[in-house]
Order: structure tokens, then C-alpha cells, then sequence
């Protein structure tokens, strides 16, 4: 998947997370508010996936759609254009998870047999790298030829909405999680170019910079040795690297060491001291200036806030 891709993905975090196991019936709409990225896994039947901007698509048995975008978007019966009944998905999530079964339908004309998500990405500094990741990705699967990774997920998913037990949160949290990335890794697969479209890599030159970026966070990056490695004067990297990521190349070096920092406080196992070492600050001071600065509280709070 990439470097890049695989780092990032590795440090956002899901939560408030919503599954919901359901039927939909014939000339019926749902609709799934804004609010939260989602999924949608069409198990059997046809229905229509009408994004709130964009072309409507059919869904076939097997397909899956995931958007990042928190935008909403409706369903409706595939083979009939007329809607006589409309249904609201209920998306509030307390702390933890919440699981629904809905039976969108009259008597037994159903229409589709879906699995549908909604959840938040925790995503902290990290907000102007996701926005690269497409907004809405779409899997075709043949009825016959449904991936045994995306039917396993879904089916697990199903059992754990329906049956709620021991560790239920987490265990859906992560199967949600490895959705996402075995999702994001099929559709790159599907277009070898289209992972230069990620992350701020539309260029392999930046992207060969963020990769080192990523692999070594601790070095010493100056704005001349990021653009060493990508083969650019200083100046034609400095700007071209803002234009594509958003920032310029030191405050990214900055984001993404406090970016690390912050998980690795969390986790509880180094120290401060350790953390600002392995961050790449000369002392514990100048990284709790630039970590207060970064997230407004100092790094010895970092695990209580998170457990709140």
C-alpha cells in the first residue's frame, strides 16, 4: 500500500462506530444522514446508492461502497423509480458502539439484504492527509465472485450486531478498522497509478520525501535534505511540497512527530523523556513547548485525556 498510506491509516482512530443489519423493501428510500463516513454492503438483491452529490449507482449482490465523505446519501429500491415510503437510519452513537436491525419493508417484498457502517475518524493533525483519500470508493463484485476477505468481514460484522457480547466494541471497532484498510488496498489495486493520487503523493517526488519523512521522523530534516531526496532545488520543493500537502515541509515534520509522539504517550510505555528522544527533540522542553503548542495540553496529560 505504500509507506505513506500504511502509517497514516495506522495512527487514525474509529470511533463512535454504528453497524446496522437490514432489509430494505420495495419502492422504499432510507436515508443515512450526514454526519459520519460510511459503508455499504449490498448482501443480496439491487438497490440504488444516491450519493448527495454525484451520479447514483446500481448496486449488484457482492458490492460494497465506502465514503469518507460525511455527506449522507440515500438507498432506494433499483427496480422501481417510484418511492412510496421513506425511512431514516438512526446513526446516533453513544460511547462505545451501538448495533440496529432494520426491516425496511412490507410483508415479504424485499428488494436488498445490506450490511451498513457509520463511524469517525479520530484523525487529530492528521485532518489534511485524509482529505487526499477519495471521497467515495466503490467495489464490483459478481454474485459468484464476492471476495472472501469482504464476505468473511461482513458476515463477522453481522454476527456481532445481532448477537452483542464481551468485548463486542472492540472486536467491531477492528473488523471496522480492517474494512477500511483492505477496502482502501482493492480499489488502489484496481489502478496502479491511483496511489500517486494519495496522501499528497500526486507527485513521486514529494512522495519519496514523505516516505523518508515517515520511515525516520527522529533525523534532523532540513527543507535542503528532503529536497536532495527528491531530487528538486530548495525552492522548487519548498513550494511544490506546500502546494501538495497543505503545509510546508518543516510544519509536516512537525505534525507528523507530534503526530507519533501523541500514540505513543497514550500507549503509556515510554516516558516523556523517551518520547521526545525518539520524536527527534534535543530536549524534553523544547517537545513539551511544541506538543502544548500542538495539541494544547502538556505531554504528561496525554493518557488521561485520552481515556476520557
Amino acid at each position: 500500500m505504500g509507506d505513506a498510506l500504511s502509517q497514516v491509516l495506522k495512527l487514525v482512530r474509529l470511533r463512535g462506530h454504528v453497524v446496522i443489519e437490514g432489509e430494505l423493501g420495495a419502492f422504499t428510500e432510507a436515508v443515512f444522514p450526514p454526519g459520519r463516513a460510511s459503508f455499504l454492503h449490498l448482501r443480496d438483491g439491487e438497490v440504488v446508492f444516491l450519493p448527495r452529490d454525484g451520479e447514483p449507482l446500481i448496486l449488484q449482490p457482492g458490492d460494497f461502497v465506502f465514503s469518507l465523505q460525511a455527506d449522507g446519501y440515500r438507498m432506494r429500491d433499483g427496480r422501481s423509480g417510484e418511492v412510496r415510503r421513506s425511512f431514516k437510519a438512526n446513526l446516533s452513537a453513544r460511547a462505545g458502539h451501538q448495533t440496529q436491525s432494520a426491516r425496511w419493508a412490507i410483508n415479504s417484498d424485499i428488494v436488498g439484504r445490506f450490511l451498513a457502517g457509520a463511524f469517525c475518524f479520530d484523525v487529530g493533525p492528521l485532518g489534511s492527509l485524509i482529505t487526499g483519500l477519495p471521497g467515495l470508493i466503490h467495489v464490483k463484485c459478481n454474485e459468484s465472485q464476492v471476495p472472501q476477505w469482504l464476505d468473511s468481514f461482513s458476515q463477522v460484522l453481522i454476527d456481532e450486531a445481532t448477537n452483542v457480547g464481551p468485548g463486542s466494541s472492540i472486536l467491531m471497532a477492528l473488523l471496522i478498522d480492517l474494512l477500511v484498510i483492505r477496502t482502501l488496498r482493492t480499489w488502489i489495486n484496481g489502478d496502479g497509478n491511483r496511489l500517486d493520487g494519495l496522501l499528497g503523493l500526486r507527485d513521486k517526488r514529494i512522495g519519496r520525501a514523505l516516505n523518508a519523512i515517515h520511515l525516520k521522523p527522529e533525523q534532523a530534516w532540513t527543507v535542503e535534505s528532503l529536497a536532495e531526496i527528491a531530487a528538486m532545488s530548495r525552492s522548487n520543493f519548498s513550494d511544490r511540497f506546500t502546494a501538495t500537502v497543505g503545509v510546508s515541509p518543516l510544519r509536516y515534520v512537525t505534525r507528523w512527530r507530534l503526530t507519533l509522539a501523541a500514540d505513543w504517550l497514550r500507549a503509556g510505555k515510554l516516558k516523556v523523556t523517551e518520547v521526545a528522544q525518539a520524536a527527534g527533540y534535543g530536549s524534553e522542553a523544547a517537545f513539551s513547548r511544541a506538543f502544548k503548542a500542538q495539541f494544547g495540553y502538556p505531554p504528561r496529560d496525554s493518557r488521561r485525556i485520552a481515556s476520557n
